[in-house]
């Protein structure tokens, strides 16, 4: 266990898993919302592309695949497929996050789990998950997204920079802290 886990108190570390909570909801209220106002209000799956400045369009693009257009739903079974597997890491995320107790590892968590159950809906209630931000630069369109990919994107940045960059350290045993303390007194 780190010591920045231990620091934190049980009182906190539940505040801060209903705020993953709130946070994971609320991510994916807002993405359904988005992609309902494309679809319906905006009519994008008609118009199919909508310029709103020089870098940035809204085009409809319905993804049957998973990251990136990969693992693409060709049939029924692998829609349903990709349902359960995205369900399943989703119910993983979910644990994971009730688990943690640190505020900033929560929102990572619950950004990823938000992400994900926006997409779980799109690609359970219409058979793709509807994507629609499209930033591109002197013609170059790296990818189309929608904010339930960026919300996972970020997460999963958080979480490895939190991995790579900020190494932690184990609290000392009673025995190991009885050693320093000998060292430094002989």
């Amino acid at each position: 266990m780190s010591l920045d886990t231990l620091n934190v108190d049980n009182k906190t570390a539940w505040r801060n898993r209903i705020i993953g909570l709130v946070l994971a909801l609320a991510l994916y209220a807002v993405d359904q919302w988005l992609k309902n106002y494309m679809q319906y209000t905006l009519d994008l799956e008609q118009v199919r592309n909508i310029n709103v400045l020089p870098f940035f369009d809204l085009t409809w693009v319905p993804n049957y695949g998973v990251s990136l257009g990969m693992l693409t739903a060709t049939s029924m079974e692998m829609r349903w497929m990709l349902v359960g597997l995205t369900g399943a890491i989703a119910l993983v995320v979910a644990i994971w996050m009730l688990r943690e107790r640190r505020l900033i590892d929560v929102i990572a968590l619950a950004m990823i789990l938000g992400g994900a159950l926006g997409n779980i809906h799109d690609r359970y209630t219409v058979g793709f998950v509807i994507d629609f931000i499209n930033i591109h630069f002197w013609g170059w369109t790296p990818f189309v997204f929608n904010l339930a990919d960026a919300a996972i994107t970020l997460g999963v940045l958080i979480i490895l920079a939190r991995s790579l960059f900020m190494g932690e350290k184990s609290a000392p045993s009673q025995g190991g802290a009885q050693a320093e303390e000998s060292a430094e007194n002989s």
